[in-house]
């Protein structure tokens, strides 16, 4: 017989803290504040509203990009080569962000991220677009793929490099959600964005040489006044302002932030604006997390398996964020699943679920899934478990 079992994972009880400080203010358009982990928001202004995201975008690309590294069609030493679309001499670079390509030159893969994390290159995006897509227009579609397969439904793009153009169009919200899954999917990658100075001098003409030595420093300026900093990408157009998604992780913790719509001096204003907001998040709030992806969560019975037991666990953080003003006592975790489970079962295959709960209403729920395959026994051997139920009961 299969039964339904709720079980009692954690209780915790926890002193209240103090009081949490004035909310958070910021001159920015929009802003957004997330726990890594737990995935809950800890401020938001505007933070559905549709923007221009302007080089923000390019977090986009680097994602297409870095999907493509993971599957192994593309490899960091490989060799890219710029068509004139990315040529630096083209009118739409002249006030752009650059690495100061040429028609012809070849790059490889690593220094194209590096261009674009770094220096913001404008024209190292096309080059990418180019070498996966066939064409920037078509690259487009790649991203819409990409965005909308991790829940990003809003945003819409039309081009890889963030320069102005109507349907370049991000929530703060979703940029968060990028930068989530930037982190989580392609960790090795993700490392780059700490990167604090970048030097390409294979720049082919004089005026470019110069410009090369000068251009070195990243805009990120949160990773030099902020210790824990180590992402993700600046943004700016003169009409918009200036845009940040930044992240920073002190301790075991991680927090995401995005700025937008920020008229401020300069990139170290805009620094300035991020840290405030992420200190804010450290300041006022706490997280719990109780298990982390790839945990052994519980142990389910097996039916007709030729192991017992399957292992649960699961690929997504569960914790909980709180301010500390407010006590973890009524927080409850609870594992939810049928048992026996009938074999076979795949690895990752759904078996139940996580339910954490606040003061008896649900406020997260997260897949049970399989650590490893139980594969089905034979015939003989279902009959003499049968046998086995129906004179022993087991």
């Amino acid at each position: 017989m299969i039964k339904k079992f709720l079980v009692f994972l954690l209780f915790l009880i926890i002193s209240d803290a103090h009081a949490v400080s004035a909310d958070f203010a910021t001159a920015a358009k929009s802003a957004f504040l997330i726990d890594y982990d737990s995935g809950s928001e800890i401020f938001a202004k505007n933070a559905d509203v549709l923007m221009p995201p302007s080089s923000m975008l390019k977090l986009v690309t680097l994602a297409v990009l870095f999907d493509k590294i993971k599957s192994g069609d593309l490899k960091l030493d490989d060799t890219l080569v710029v068509s004139e679309n990315a040529d630096y001499q083209k009118p739409i670079w002249y006030q752009a962000s650059k690495m100061c390509l040429v028609t012809g030159q070849k790059i490889t893969v690593k220094d194209a991220i590096l261009g674009i994390i770094v220096l913001s290159a404008g024209d190292a995006s096309v080059v990418v677009a180019e070498s996966i897509a066939g064409s920037e227009d078509k690259f487009t579609e790649n991203m819409k793929k990409y965005t909308d397969s991790i829940g990003m439904t809003q945003s819409s793009f039309g081009n890889a490099s963030g320069l102005p153009n109507p349907n370049n169009l991000m929530t703060s919200r979703e940029l968060a959600l990028l930068a989530q899954h930037l982190i989580q999917d392609y960790p090795e990658l993700y490392k780059l964005f700490a990167t604090k100075r970048f030097e390409f001098l294979d720049t082919k003409t004089g005026w470019c040489k110069e410009w090369a030595k000068t251009h070195t420093t990243n805009y990120n300026k949160l990773l030099f006044s902020m210790i824990g900093a180590d992402g993700l990408k600046t943004g700016h157009t003169d009409n918009g302002g200036y845009g940040m998604v930044g992240s920073a992780k002190i301790g075991n913790r991680r927090l995401i932030g995005v700025i937008n719509g920020f008229h401020g001096k300069n990139h170290e204003a805009l620094a300035n604006e991020m840290k405030k907001l992420l200190n804010y998040g450290y300041t006022n709030t706490q997280t719990k997390v109780f298990y982390r992806p790839g945990d052994n969560v519980i142990k389910i019975p097996v039916w007709y398996g030729k192991q017992d037991k399957v292992i649960a666990t699961i690929d997504k953080a569960v914790a909980v964020t709180l301010p500390k003003s407010e006590s973890l006592k009524n927080i409850q975790v609870l594992a939810r699943y049928e048992q026996p489970i009938a074999a076979p079962i795949k690895a990752g295959q759904r078996i139940g679920e996580i339910v954490i709960t606040k003061n008896g209403d649900v406020i997260q729920r997260i897949p049970l899934i399989a650590k490893h395959k139980v594969g089905k026994i034979q015939f003989i051997r279902r009959i003499i478990k049968n046998l086995s139920v129906m004179l022993w009961g087991k």
